[in-house]
């Protein structure tokens, strides 16, 4: 697996409409405001019951959740997830599997707001005192408490071709 030597420049974020609303209030929009692209991919079944965000610079809407997280691991060069539910979840350790079995090299991270993921990095560190998880996939995600932190530690990891 060669390095690009390419720096994350397009985001995914794993969350529920809320907290989307919030981190994009807390830097996304900044990103967007300096000439940045958000592009949203919502499977059409959901577009009926979620509010799609139309101010995006793009909403695509593909046939279903396989078709959208595709999309979405294809359109990004990173993945943050934000505190949510099980939706959230499925998406984060999918990528983080992805990652595992080298079907990709993008940087992933988690928006540690209030402490919501202390108890996932808990559960990871016990997966590994069993023998569950490697010591050496601890690596696969990176953890911040604030959004402008995470994107930089993010953003230092290089991208690497699979």
């Amino acid at each position: 697996m060669a390095s690009t030597g390419r720096r994350p420049q397009s985001w995914v974020s794993f969350s529920s409409a809320t907290a989307m609303a919030w981190y994009m209030a807390a830097g996304m929009l900044g990103s967007w405001a300096s000439g940045g692209e958000v592009i949203g991919v919502i499977p059409e079944s959901m577009v009926a019951r979620e509010l799609a965000h139309t101010g995006l610079t793009q909403l695509q809407v593909v046939p279903g959740m396989h078709a959208r997280k595709a999309r979405m691991a294809e359109l990004a060069d990173a993945f943050i997830a934000l505190p949510g539910g099980y939706g959230t979840f499925e998406e984060l350790f999918e990528v983080i599997t992805w990652a595992q079995l080298g079907m990709h090299r993008k940087p992933i991270g988690l928006l540690n707001v209030a402490g919501y993921f202390n108890v996932l990095k808990a559960l990871v560190d016990q997966a590994i005192a069993e023998g569950f998880i490697r010591a050496e996939h601890w690596h696969l995600f990176t953890m911040a408490d604030d959004a402008n932190t995470l994107l930089e530690m993010l953003s230092l990891k290089e991208i690497h071709e699979t």
